[in-house]
């Protein structure tokens, strides 16, 4: 397959090409649930289209805004501020939608233009680049005006279905990365649920002191004890221990990295910081050499938490860097992975109230903090059952994460060569099976 490409303008190509508008009222007429999303900004990314702080409205506010229904297949631009040229395609289950006037609805001519080939167009690293130049070039917020938008050039093949091809092969990558998204969601979901019901909510004790059923098979549930103990911190079940986080868990804090830059001509690593642990690596990434202690190496699948700004933790799977002094690299030799993360992430939203009340330009927690958060540690029977029924859940969310990062990878490699014609589908077909 290898058809003549050719050069138009959207303009040309598309049906409907338009912003939408803030509903009267305002933010006040949104809705936690309803009947017509509201879509915005913060929920177009080029990674795909995001659900979370997605609103709704009425239908009667839906009325004012008919002009700019969103249909299946369109292609959804970001066009003012710092979000600008962000893009993709809309996801069916969140229609009916309507869009504000911070997105553009670009709608192309489905016999003359693929919808997915032109969203993966649009994304690619060159258009990316001249969006971000057109949309820099006018007054003092960046904004790309449905002119512009019009006036965009576009190479495309004359044949439609090698245009289809070219999307599916980019879509497909996609289709797998989103799979594992939310295989990813439900087994979180299910290891979570076996970590608080135990050891947050005590719930197999509680049923066992109450006489009732735990729900749980009868050589699981006999492990449980069947009564509690005071503690320090109230009732806790009878034979299990207190211990603060920074006595299950090593929480090694990084270094400042500009001690260590890159030598020339030699190996360096990308440093980590907050920004990597919430964007990833990207070419603004700063380096290191590779010349320090071991233990400050960031592996795969390595627990990072951020002890300073907005606070957070994440386990790390983008590959081999070094570790900035903002965050903690946390292990442990005594204890599971999912053990402290859980226990960590179950502390974190106190941690974060303690960093927001610091009057700092960028608060933070302390060491005392870290002593000063408890949990509940059963004993060896439970501990080695629980980590039979988490750990698989746990570390297949990894090997899933991985995997979509590969997958990534592959799909931003292909996409503009196949974009550009440079590499043709039985080619990119071909990649694609090897990996």
């Amino acid at each position: 397959m290898g058809s003549k490409w050719q050069i138009t303008t959207l303009g040309n190509v598309c049906s409907k090409i338009g912003s939408g508008a803030t509903p009267r009222g305002g933010i006040k007429v949104y809705q936690n649930e309803g009947e017509i999303s509201l879509i915005r900004s913060q929920n177009v990314y080029n990674t795909g289209f995001v659900r979370e702080g997605l609103p709704y409205i009425s239908l009667k506010h839906a009325e004012q805004l008919s002009n700019v229904e969103v249909m299946s297949n369109d292609v959804l631009l970001n066009i003012t501020g710092d979000s600008v040229a962000r893009c993709c395609q809309v996801v069916d289950d969140v229609l009916p939608a309507r869009v504000n006037q911070h997105v553009a609805i670009i709608r192309p001519d489905s016999e003359t233009l693929d919808p997915r080939f032109l969203r993966y167009y649009l994304v690619s690293p060159g258009m990316q680049s001249q969006m971000l130049s057109w949309a820099g070039s006018g007054g003092t917020r960046n904004a790309l005006t449905k002119g512009m938008i019009e006036s965009f050039k576009i190479s495309v093949p004359e044949d439609i279905k090698e245009q289809h091809a070219i999307a599916h092969i980019l879509g497909s990558l996609d289709d797998k990365i989103e799979l594992n998204r939310k295989m990813n969601e439900t087994l979180e979901a299910m290891a979570r649920a076996v970590f608080k019901s135990w050891f947050v909510d005590f719930d197999p004790v509680r049923a066992k002191a109450e006489g009732r059923d735990t729900g749980l098979p009868k050589e699981i549930a006999d492990l449980f004890p069947d009564s509690f103990q005071d503690s320090e911190l109230g009732e806790i079940p009878k034979g299990w221990e207190i211990k603060s986080l920074d006595r299950i868990a090593d929480y090694l804090n990084g270094l400042a990295c500009q001690k260590y830059p890159p030598e020339e001509g030699k190996e360096s690593l990308p440093v980590i910081k907050i920004r990597e642990l919430r964007q990833g690596i990207t070419a603004n990434t700063d380096r290191a050499t590779t010349a320090i202690p071991g233990n400050y190496i960031v592996e795969d699948g390595d627990v990072l938490f951020s002890w300073s700004g907005s606070l957070l933790i994440d386990i790390w799977t983008q590959g081999r860097g070094v570790l900035n002094q903002y965050l903690f690299k946390v292990t442990s030799a005594d204890y599971p992975k999912w053990f402290y993360y859980y226990w960590t992430e179950h502390h974190l939203t106190e941690f974060q109230r303690v960093a927001a009340y610091k009057a700092t330009t960028m608060g933070h927690i302390k060491r005392h903090h870290l002593r000063d958060a408890k949990v509940y540690v059963a004993n060896d029977r439970i501990m080695k059952l629980a980590d039979e029924q988490i750990n698989p859940h746990f570390e297949l969310t990894i090997q899933n994460e991985l995997e979509a990062q590969k997958l990534a990878s592959i799909r931003d490699t292909l996409l503009p060569k196949l974009i550009s014609g440079e590499l043709r589908v039985p080619e990119a077909e071909k990649l694609v099976e090897e990996n």
